[in-house]
């Protein structure tokens, strides 16, 4: 499955708050499509499909990413729904967000690929790049990259920084000081029914 380049709105109102995809408030509350204001019962794959979609669309992530990492999370030690949630949250693009240098993931994605941020003084193009504890992510020193990014942080209407990052405003620089907890994911699902999701394909 591609990623998704189609309208956000509908998708928020699908599937709940995504700040990673939009932070756009939809004027309607009921899901999209003709048949969104009946009241529509779940069964069990479709409770699990949606976690696994909020996810998906949260992060930006294809289909086969999402089941790498799943793969990655089984085979380390600990709660394997938190260990996928820290290595999503750990990817650069994520971190940029969080940041606040963006104001989406997505539009985190594109500063990357343009080459607008250094990670530990190295131009790094690659969003799925995973971050290490006390990794420096800084903007680079062009002024379009200063320009752009200062406009977003201004502009970021983002909830204070997470506690495993630290981030100046003067030198546009961040700090990762940690791995994520998770209730500073901040996301409203149930990574288990994820796991659960995905425990016959991988």
């Amino acid at each position: 499955m591609s990623r998704y380049r189609g309208p956000r709105l509908r998708v928020v109102r699908r599937l709940g708050k995504l700040p990673g995809l939009t932070a756009k408030i939809p004027r309607k509350q009921t899901p999209p499509g003709q048949h969104g204001k009946m009241p529509r019962k779940l069964s069990q794959y479709g409770i699990r499909l949606q976690e696994k979609q909020k996810l998906r669309f949260n992060y930006g992530v294809t289909e086969s990413q999402l089941i790498r990492y799943v793969r990655q999370a089984r085979q380390s030690k600990g709660s394997t729904g938190e260990l996928l949630l820290q290595l999503l949250e750990m990817r650069l693009d994520s971190i940029v967000f969080r940041l606040g240098m963006a104001p989406t993931i997505i539009a985190a994605r594109q500063l990357i690929r343009h080459g607008h941020l250094l990670v530990n003084s190295h131009k790094i193009t690659i969003p799925s790049y995973q971050c290490k504890p006390r990794d420096v992510v800084v903007v680079s020193q062009r002024r379009q990259s200063r320009e752009l990014i200062s406009r977003f942080v201004e502009e970021s209407h983002q909830s204070p920084t997470p506690p495993h990052l630290s981030f100046s405003r003067e030198t546009l620089s961040g700090l990762v000081r940690g791995v994520i907890d998770r209730p500073a994911v901040g996301l409203q699902l149930n990574e288990l029914l994820i796991v659960e999701f995905y425990s016959r394909k991988v």
